[in-house]
């Protein structure tokens, strides 16, 4: 008779390790066929986009070969509409690889399909901009060629207006010459009769004052004791000047040379008419002459000392020097 050794014990535990290497197969099983099931599906993605990729790669071919030959069959002998299908080739080539930069990305597939479409409108719009520069450049054709033959009219006229031209410039030149003797002789006989109606001045007198605290004034002969001077003149007869407002210009020069002027005073600059000089002048003096001779007389008060030395008067009328005089401040 045999005795068995095994405790139900050990017999238990056997059983619960069967068990758990049971439960461990069926589970690795089960992860082999997810594994198998997710690659299988993978695979079938991969497939699928790149079939897709290859679909998408030879769609973009099409149509870019055939934008580029519908292109190049609207060439013509226009250098600006050459110039432009050019442009648009060069485009279509930048916008063609960004497509296949986006294709070789499987995640960008459907931005490349959108990119494919805008593609498509590009060349639309490219042929559509061909089409109305082609009709622009016959309508302009047109044009040239009705102002090609308005020119040979014009240019026959205008032949004929230029010989008529010829003789009205040679009997013009002759006008103007003649014009020009007669505006010279006019000038000259003009710049008589401005000479001719220049009042002349006389009898031109200087005296020095001082003013006292009293404000009546004093004569005297020294430089240092003289704040202003009086200076006096006879405005002559004359017939040949119209009645009415004659103005005097009375220039004082001291005896370094210089004109005495404050513009303040009514100092100014005239034209000398003889010489076409600028000239400064100390001050002036209006008239209403009527051709009579009268006397005329205007104080020089510049507010500073006067210079020891010889002076000089000159006196102008209409720019013209009309009287000279001098006198010495001891």
């Amino acid at each position: 008779m045999t005795t068995d050794s095994s405790s139900p014990k050990q017999n238990n535990s056997k059983q619960t390790i069967i068990a758990i290497a049971a439960v461990v197969i069926v589970l690795l099983l089960g992860f082999n066929v997810y594994l198998l099931v997710s690659k299988s599906n993978q695979k079938k993605e991969l497939t699928s986009q790149l079939d897709e990729s290859e679909q998408l790669k030879a769609e973009l071919e099409k149509q870019y070969y055939d934008a580029l030959s519908e292109l190049e069959d609207m060439r013509g002998s226009n250098e600006e509409l050459n110039a432009l299908i050019e442009q648009q080739k060069e485009e279509l080539k930048s916008q063609k690889e960004r497509i296949e930069g986006l294709i070789a990305d499987s995640n960008q597939l459907g931005r490349a399909r959108k990119e494919l479409r805008r593609l498509n409108a590009k060349v639309e719009q490219y042929v559509a901009e061909i089409n109305q520069l082609r009709a622009e450049n016959e309508q302009l054709a047109g044009t040239v060629e009705n102002l090609s033959a308005e020119r040979d009219t014009l240019r026959t006229n205008l032949m004929s207006q230029k010989a008529t031209n010829e003789e009205l410039s040679t009997a013009q030149a002759a006008l103007v010459s003649e014009k020009e003797a007669i505006e010279a002789e006019k000038a000259r006989l003009s710049k008589k009769v401005d000479i001719a109606s220049v009042v002349k001045v006389e009898g031109i007198e200087v005296t020095g004052y001082k003013e006292r605290n009293s404000g009546r004034l004093s004569k005297k002969r020294y430089a240092k004791n003289i704040d202003q001077l009086k200076i006096c003149f006879n405005a002559t007869e004359n017939n040949v000047t119209e009645p009415g407002v004659e103005e005097f210009l009375v220039r004082i020069i001291e005896p370094g040379g210089l004109t005495l002027a404050v513009e303040g005073l009514g100092s100014g600059v005239f034209t000398n008419e003889q010489s076409g000089d600028q000239i400064r002048y100390t001050q002036s003096k209006e008239t209403d002459y009527s051709q009579k001779a009268e006397t005329l007389c205007l104080n020089w008060a510049p507010g500073q000392p006067f210079a020891e030395g010889n002076y000089t008067v000159e006196i102008y009328n209409k720019g013209y020097l009309a009287g000279t005089s001098t006198f010495r401040l001891k």
